[in-house]
């Protein structure tokens, strides 16, 4: 079953932030908040580097003052080099940065895309936004990796 509808309850799923020692379940981190989730195909990839992740780190203190409690990036990337690359796009404190190394995460929300020349399995490219852990919008790109839907200027809250 899908867990990446409108409705659905967040998985219980760890990933990483920072180091393989500091673990973030993905349910308790939304439980009781508002979270803006994007994911993206890949760290330090272009269109991630230049357009979505600048996006939500520079509309990150509008977004929490209409209501987000946290803006998180998932990534299928290791927690050093999502930890690397938020540092370099200015993301600490705004934006927190975690990695689905195995892609878990990514898995049970049936939102993963092959994408040979990025190592195989990635995340497609999509934003949701959580209440208390459950899907409330979903903005999946048509084609898994473009940038129109789930770009920060696009969520709604």
């Amino acid at each position: 079953m899908a867990l990446g509808r409108e409705g659905d309850k967040i998985p219980s799923i760890d990933l990483f932030e920072d180091s393989p020692a500091n673990k973030v379940n993905m349910a308790d981190l939304c439980a009781g908040k508002k979270v803006i989730l994007f994911a993206v195909p890949g760290a330090f990839t272009p269109g991630c580097s230049k357009t979505h992740l600048p996006g939500y780190v520079e509309k990150a203190a509008d977004l929490k003052s209409s209501g987000a409690t946290e803006i998180v990036c998932v990534s299928v990337n290791d927690p050093f080099v999502m930890s690397a690359w938020g540092k370099q796009h200015n993301a600490t404190g705004k934006v927190r940065m975690l990695a689905d190394p195995a892609a878990a995460f990514t898995k049970a929300l049936e939102l993963g895309a092959d994408l040979p020349p990025l190592g195989g399995l990635r995340s497609k490219r999509y934003s949701m936004v959580l209440e208390d852990g459950v899907v409330k919008s979903l903005n999946v790109e048509p084609d898994g990796t473009g940038l129109s839907c789930s770009l920060a200027d696009k969520i709604k809250l």
